[in-house]
């Protein structure tokens, strides 16, 4: 029997989400059609309610994009360790949302948590953004995917391959929206590029070289007191204890906590997360990988290396000028890079168009705006949470290679390394007491 007006129009869309969308679908004519006023612009309910774990660099260049979009979505919770950046993010959204009194004192509007399971807990929640450093990555996108919440999860999403498995089966667990913060699937060139490789327009790939930069070595740093309002203890969570230092967690793209193994993958997790993500979608590989990762120096080998099944080899050559991608095929060649840089040889293909018969790649050209969309689809978006994983496991698999000195074998089936136990064993990381998954 179908609904009265009043019983659908009295559904949100926080309560379908809730519900999985089994109650809406169940009305539905078809399996994508949803009542349009379910997903209404303007009225409070069907807004989106976002917490923000992390208030600090990355997590700021999202603040800006998530207060411009006020009909879609509002920001009511912030978390991070250190208070005056949670209040620094408070009262920008305050300005924005139009909550500062005359006297300049925050009207209540956007909580503050220094504990992102005490926000995670709030049920008016619907989305995180997990903005933290990396070692922080899983224990936040899982513990929001088990509340029931969906995630926008910043780039690499895990800091080792098993905690991105662990992900992976939470959020299917649970039925949950997971977005993977590698924002240049988002990008028309990095997307045509992708396409023509795809579609073979430049023949067998021989050779990928990418450059990812480099960080300053991690060095020695002496001990100096924990700021007043900054839990530093809890900053460390689950690696290994080490004296103070704000060097040690300054957030800098340019090094800070991003030198350091203990919290991140140094240059393979920072570009080479956004750079192997381009590669493994232009290889048709999303949902597998390559098979060995040979560390610079091994045996003669020129640069890091990691090969596939089909012999293709990718080259991290930090001397790369032209582009941040070079894809050479036996017919020809692809660069590509940011601000919506592509050339070909022959130039021509850049602009050919796509026939129908030719593969069509996931084409997003926002990448909040596609994530927004699959929450309320339900649809999985163009980096979800499995895409995610196996590109960030090239980043990982690539540093254990580095850290034993030798080449590695690699399953993407039985995501296992093969004859070499001592690798095997930094798939994860021990983790401190108390902070277990």
């Amino acid at each position: 029997m179908s609904p009265s007006p009043r019983s659908q129009s009295s559904l949100t869309r926080r309560t379908a989400l809730k519900r999985g969308l089994a109650g809406v679908i169940a009305y539905a004519a078809a399996p994508n059609f949803l009542p349009a006023t379910l997903f209404g612009k303007t009225a409070p309910s069907n807004r989106l309610n976002v917490g923000i774990v992390g208030n600090g660099l990355i997590a700021t260049s999202h603040l800006g994009t998530l207060l411009g979009r006020p009909d879609e979505c509002r920001i009511v919770a912030v978390c991070d360790l250190n208070r005056s950046k949670a209040e620094k993010f408070r009262d920008r959204i305050g300005v924005s949302y139009g909550k500062l009194k005359d006297s300049g004192t925050p009207a209540k509007g956007t909580d503050i948590y220094a504990i992102h399971e005490e926000m995670i807990a709030r049920p008016d929640i619907d989305v995180v953004f997990c903005c933290t450093p990396d070692h922080w990555h899983a224990a936040v996108s899982a513990a929001a995917l088990r509340a029931g919440k969906d995630v926008y999860c910043e780039k690499p999403l895990t800091l080792t391959v098993r905690e991105g498995r662990f992900l992976v089966e939470t959020a299917r667990r649970h039925g949950r929206i997971l977005q993977t913060g590698t924002q240049q699937r988002s990008n028309k060139s990095f997307r045509k590029a992708a396409e023509i490789v795809r579609n073979g327009w430049i023949g067998d790939i021989k050779v990928i070289r990418t450059r990812l930069g480099e960080f300053p070595a991690a060095a020695a740093l002496p001990e100096e007191p924990v700021p007043a309002g900054f839990d530093y203890e809890r900053w460390l969570g689950p690696t290994p204890w080490r004296p103070y230092n704000e060097k040690r967690v300054k957030g800098d793209y340019g090094g800070g906590w991003r030198c350091f193994l203990e919290y991140g993958g140094r240059k393979n997790g920072d570009w080479g997360a956004h750079h192997f993500d381009i590669i493994q979608n232009a290889l048709g590989m999303n949902h597998s990988g390559p098979v060995e990762f040979i560390p610079k120096g091994y045996e003669g080998c020129q640069y890091q290396t990691h090969v596939y099944a089909n012999g293709v080899r990718v080259e991290r050559d930090d001397s790369l000028a032209k582009s941040m991608i070079e894809f050479q095929g036996t017919k020809g060649t692809v660069w590509v890079s940011r601000d919506d840089f592509l050339e070909t040889d022959p130039p021509e293909l850049a602009a050919r168009p796509l026939r129908g018969e030719d593969i069509h790649l996931y084409a997003s050209d926002d990448h909040h705006t596609d994530f927004f969309t699959c929450i309320k689809t339900r649809q999985r978006p163009i980096a979800d949470v499995e895409i995610g994983h196996r590109s960030a496991t090239v980043c990982h698999l690539n540093v254990i290679a580095a850290q034993v000195g030798r080449s590695v074998r690699w399953d993407p089936k039985t995501e296992e390394i093969t004859g070499d136990p001592i690798a095997a064993r930094l798939l994860d990381r021990p983790r401190r007491a108390g902070y277990a998954l």
